[in-house]
């Protein structure tokens, strides 16, 4: 039961990060790998949903949506 709240609870951190144009794979593949960098770089504060600390997740995962938004948007010029 812990991995389907992973799951979902990735799928809305990499919306909110504002991975849509991606996909929804995609979206899960961002929010997680997001979480899981936000709470390595900045720890495990503020409110935790399944295991996972919501605002350094969501930090997290914007800044790895950033990332492959860039170079994605570099590759097909």
């Amino acid at each position: 039961m812990g991995l389907i709240w992973s799951l979902i609870v990735g799928a809305i951190i990499g919306a909110i990060a504002g991975a849509a144009a991606m996909g929804w794979i995609a979206n899960i593949v961002a929010g997680l790998i997001g979480a899981w960098i936000g709470q390595g770089l900045l720890g495990t504060w503020g409110p935790s949903l399944a295991g996972m600390a919501i605002i350094p997740s969501i930090i997290g995962a914007i800044v790895v949506v950033a990332v492959v938004s860039f170079f994605l948007s570099r590759s097909t010029r």
